[in-house]
């Protein structure tokens, strides 16, 4: 079956369990997943039963997806993603965004726990990402072009868009939130980076270092949605923390920062 057509029957099967059309999808990261609890009226359909969706392992991630309201906004949310670093195809890393945009949504907000490498960033900020820089070694488009999904050579001028960059940190000033800004460089993982791969990201310019969300957001413009991103800083990168790194600490920071992420996506999402 060719990947277009497996789009189309994932979209089928989920048409079949919510007669809602979501306007906005939202992907949420590692720790973060308990936003899609607080939806109305949710529908929560496990990963495995979609047709050619993959069943999310890592920790953090339920692995499924909910459809709802926030004030009466229909929300899709992926609760829990895919990884490169999982072993995964990077076409089926970003079908679930393929999925979501062949749905109808016309806004996608993407999250992630990173790690901070700006010296203005301290583990438990939410940081907008502003732009991304792409170190993964792939490029989710990579192979023929289907003409039904989106151009051969997108522009990537503005992968985040400035519109839905200025409603994040107007709800942000709204809560009281410091508002931080930062580019986020994605890298394959899983290994966390080296004292000195990341002076070399500092140096490049990246705020924020993570394992995902920078081939889901080149999918979102390649078929012509607004993007938008917050990363959650979950810990400093290597050479700046003062311990080890783990991914106990991620989680334990976005579970620590999760009610004001909440708050702030509970805001956001229905101004978008």
């Amino acid at each position: 079956m060719e990947f277009f057509d497996r789009i189309e029957e994932a979209v089928g099967f989920i048409k079949q369990q919510t007669p809602l059309v979501p306007e906005v999808g939202v992907i949420l990261g590692s720790g973060l997943g308990e936003f899609a609890d607080t939806l109305a009226h949710p529908v929560k359909i496990p990963y495995e039963t979609i047709p050619h969706f993959k069943k999310t392992k890592v920790v953090g991630h339920a692995g499924r997806l909910v459809v709802g309201k926030i004030e009466g906004k229909p929300v899709i949310v992926m609760q829990g993603r895919y990884h490169y670093y999982e072993g995964h195809d990077i076409g089926e890393v970003i079908f679930p965004v393929r999925v979501l945009c062949r749905l109808g949504i016309k806004k996608l907000l993407l999250t992630n726990a990173a790690g901070g490498i700006n010296s203005m960033l301290v583990p438990g900020d939410l940081m907008i990402i502003r732009d991304q820089i792409n170190l993964m070694g792939i490029n989710p488009l990579r192979g023929e072009n289907d003409d039904r999904l989106g151009p051969r050579f997108p522009d990537m001028s503005r992968v985040y868009d400035e519109k839905l960059i200025g409603i994040i940190g107007e709800c942000m000033k709204i809560l009281g939130m410091g508002i931080k800004k930062g580019v986020y460089v994605g890298l394959s993982g899983p290994s966390y980076e080296t004292p000195a791969e990341i002076k070399m990201l500092s140096s490049m310019g990246g705020d924020a270092v993570g394992m995902s969300t920078v081939p889901e957001a080149i999918t979102a413009s390649h078929m012509g949605v607004l993007a938008a991103g917050i990363s959650c800083i979950g810990n400093l990168a290597a050479g700046i923390s003062k311990t080890p790194l783990s991914h106990a600490e991620v989680t334990e920071t976005a579970n620590r920062v999760k009610d004001g992420f909440i708050k702030l996506l509970s805001m956001c999402i229905p101004r978008f």
